[in-house]
């Protein structure tokens, strides 16, 4: 009897530490990061250069272009995002 009691209480304690685990890996999982600029200047200008790749996303999508590593990408009418070779050519993304 003292078996199946002590049994019991092992799968009970396995169970509720497998689910709160789980738990905890969903939420880190599903958490979303966003960019938050300091400085407004930088987030309504297309043409500052930026390293981080959330802010050149969000300037590609309201002024279709930004600037990203030195290099301006654009947003063409098809939705289709290029930069300009050196040579003045489109190149596709």
């Amino acid at each position: 009897m003292a078996i199946l009691f002590l049994l019991i209480l092992v799968l009970f304690i396995l169970a509720f530490f497998l689910f709160g685990i789980d738990k905890f890996y969903k939420k880190k999982l599903t958490k979303k990061f966003f960019y938050k600029p300091e400085n407004k200047e930088v987030e309504l200008n297309p043409d500052i250069n930026t390293l981080n790749w959330d802010l050149h996303k969000f300037r590609l999508d309201k002024f279709k272009r930004s600037q990203y590593k030195g290099l301006t990408f654009f947003v063409s009418s098809e939705n289709r995002i290029y930069y300009l070779s050196e040579e003045g050519n489109k190149v596709y993304c």
